[in-house]
């Protein structure tokens, strides 16, 4: 219905309802494993630029935001491997073990072997 100044107007609330069903439905359509492999690609790109692996490493590494986001990445493909592709499994794991490896190596004063971030699933790195 117009408004008296003759234009539609859409509410706040009316326009949020609409992208909500609109991303629901949209997530509807995409397989398990692409929502699985995107989180942990996040997860991974978050934590590399954490270690130090990004343009700036002076002003982005943060060791203590890297051990959360490791280990939070090593639970989702720990629990995530059996459901999703060895091809994708294995890349992940790939990138999960190069970011420990930065970490360790980032580190001060490193976790004795087996105690690193993820290393509680993914055993030790080293």
């Amino acid at each position: 219905m117009p408004a008296p100044d003759g234009h539609e107007h859409v509410s706040p609330t009316s326009a949020n309802d609409d992208g909500a069903v609109s991303a629901a439905r949209d997530i509807a359509d995409v397989a398990a494993v692409e929502v699985i492999t995107t989180a942990a690609v996040h997860l991974l790109s978050a934590a590399a630029v954490k270690v130090g692996l990004a343009d700036d490493p002076e002003a982005q590494k943060d060791l203590d935001e890297a051990r959360k986001l490791i280990n939070a990445l090593a639970g989702l493909i720990t629990a995530a491997a059996p459901e999703i592709s060895d091809m994708h499994a294995r890349s992940l794991r790939d990138g999960l073990r190069s970011v420990q490896l930065a970490f360790r190596e980032a580190s001060v004063i490193p976790d004795p072997i087996g105690q690193g971030p993820g290393e509680k699933w993914t055993g030790p790195v080293s």
